[in-house]
């Protein structure tokens, strides 16, 4: 597998990213996770307008899906369009919540995408299994493990600490998770990780490199957030950037 990071800023888009979004690629196929606000400008600069051939929205907050309800110009109203319906996998609200982000004028958004409501569990996806299960934030979120070839990349999602994220972790190759906020503060339970969090996570679930996602970078130190996370995590670890692409 390859992954592209295409938008990896934290809840709100960053100076220098977009919000997450992150493509995986296997045989051929393309599966962008996460569709957040400004990513769509990085999925024309790294892979293609047109590149994804599935998406799968991790939970229905705007940083990780609203650029979803933009797509929708772009296969209903192209040119040489109409583009057939694109699967997507996300949480049961999501035609409705798309919809909506449109606008009224737009009616329903399943002549574009077609949708398939997350459950714990997997399934394939292209070449990919998938194993999807609720984590530890105040919405219904799905952490994501991709497996091709013997290979596993984990993505948390955003997430406090829980079970079900050591559980998708358990002997990643890569884990992509997110770092939100700094330790030493006092920081809203049950929403996001600290960069300890995140390396503490790495370390119990074995994984074999750890990247670091959705910093805040308006709120938290990058490098407090590195620190952090290695003095919990001895193995190979780095905050991603835009355009940045890694072998699984």
């Amino acid at each position: 597998m390859r992954l592209t990071v295409l938008g990896c800023a934290g809840s709100f888009p960053g100076p220098e990213s977009p919000c997450s979004a992150y493509l995986v690629e296997a045989a051929g196929f393309r599966l962008l996770v996460d569709f957040g606000s400004g990513s769509l400008s990085t999925l024309q600069r790294y892979a293609g307008l047109h590149s994804p051939d599935a998406v799968l929205l991790t939970h229905l907050h705007g940083d990780h899906f609203l650029d979803a309800a933009l797509y929708v110009v772009v296969r209903r109203y192209a040119p040489d369009g109409p583009y057939p319906p694109l699967p997507v996998y996300a949480p049961a609200g999501a035609p409705d919540r798309l919809a909506a982000a449109c606008g009224p004028q737009d009616g329903t958004v399943e002549d574009v995408y077609q949708f398939y409501a997350l459950q714990p569990g997997s399934f394939p996806i292209g070449p990919l299994t998938v194993t999807v299960d609720r984590v530890n934030h105040p919405i219904e979120t799905y952490g994501v493990r991709l497996e091709h070839n013997g290979r596993v990349l984990c993505y948390s999602s955003d997430t406090a600490p829980c079970e079900a994220l050591l559980q998708l972790a358990q002997g990643a190759d890569v884990f992509l998770c997110e770092a939100s906020y700094l330790d030493g503060v006092e920081n809203p339970p049950d929403l996001h990780l600290t960069g300890r969090e995140a390396g503490e996570a790495a370390a119990k679930a074995g994984v074999g490199r750890l990247l670091l996602t959705h910093l805040v970078t308006a709120w938290a130190s990058e490098a407090h957030t590195v620190a952090s996370a290695a003095a919990a995590y001895a193995g190979p670890l780095e905050v991603v950037r835009p355009g940045a692409s890694y072998e699984v």
